[in-house]
């Protein structure tokens, strides 16, 4: 996963920090909890709340393990088309049970995080709180980037930046846009990177599973009764039998 960090931490990381830090970073979010809790339902209480939400996660649960019980899985991750199958797999899972990419979660939390705050220097501490709870590295300076570009343009403007100025803010877009001209990473470069992302993570949870079915197996044959078994290859395992 330590790639896979990295791809996001150059890339998604940043266009979405930048985005909703320019935009305010509300408008889906708005729409979705209008959408989510109309007006005129009536307030729901605590019990009924964690009821829905444990429903709903059962409906996410079976939709997701329905789609793996159909799908082939080759569990091997040195094989670019195994890999390739197993990553349209997630996807097929993430699609039919309303799940987000890993690029989309990001987004979300920095979206919910930093929704209702007023400056852009306290929206830049707070997304480099996310980064590191989320396990992300920063290694290559992005964060010390932008937080010089604030620098040069609440020194030009002589006072704190707020979101809400949108002329000053636009002086900051514009120093992003030199920073990511400078680090090589161009907006329309994204679904590539995207996609890049999505095989190394495939790859590092085919690779997670590989080992897991290896260990367990192993550990089975030092069983008395498996003791003149041999152990299948790993690649010929069809996990639909175990589901």
């Amino acid at each position: 996963m330590a790639l896979a960090a990295r791809l996001v931490s150059r890339s998604r990381q940043l266009y979405s920090a930048q985005a909703a830090l320019a935009n305010g970073g509300v408008s889906q979010l708005r729409s979705f909890a209008k959408e989510a809790a109309p007006a005129d339902r009536p307030p729901v209480s605590g019990d009924d709340l964690l009821k829905g939400i444990f429903f709903e996660v059962k409906k996410k649960f079976e939709t997701a393990l329905s789609v793996l019980k159909k799908e082939k899985i080759t569990i091997d991750p040195d094989d670019p088309t195994a890999v390739a199958g197993y990553a349209q797999v997630m996807r097929t899972v993430r699609d039919k049970a309303g799940l987000l990419s890993d690029s989309q979660r990001i987004k979300y939390t920095i979206e919910t995080f930093t929704k209702d705050i007023p400056d852009a220097r306290t929206y830049l501490n707070t997304l480099q709180e996310i980064r590191k709870k989320s396990g992300l590295i920063d290694e290559i300076g992005i964060e010390a980037l932008m937080m010089e570009a604030l620098e040069k343009v609440e020194k030009d403007i002589k006072k704190p930046l707020l979101r809400s100025d949108k002329k000053n803010m636009a002086l900051l877009v514009a120093e992003f846009d030199k920073i990511n001209k400078k680090l090589g990473i161009r907006k329309e470069d994204l679904p590539k990177i995207e996609e890049e992302l999505e095989m190394e993570i495939a790859k590092s949870e085919l690779s997670e599973l590989k080992k897991e079915c290896v260990e367990a197996m192993e550990g089975q044959l030092k069983r008395e009764e498996f003791k003149d078994e041999v152990m299948p290859d790993v690649r010929k395992l069809d996990i639909r039998n175990f589901l």
